[in-house]
């Protein structure tokens, strides 16, 4: 899955974030009212966006040198 994000454009990106980001919204919404069926699904959306910011920081900070 690492390589799958690495070999996506930026606005590949982005654009998966914002879809993550719903997701998570969504997620949060059925924990609050007690209809969340999978718990796990929180974590794993939650760390894949912060894999998809790192992917995207080190290519910022790359194209910095």
């Amino acid at each position: 899955m690492k390589n799958d994000l690495r070999e996506k454009s930026n606005a590949e990106l982005l654009k998966q974030v914002d879809t993550l980001k719903e997701e998570l919204f969504t997620l949060r919404f059925q924990q609050a009212t007690g209809q969340l069926s999978s718990p796990a699904r929180m974590r794993e959306v939650r760390k894949t966006i912060a894999r998809i910011k790192t992917v995207l920081t080190e290519r910022t900070l790359g194209e910095r040198k």
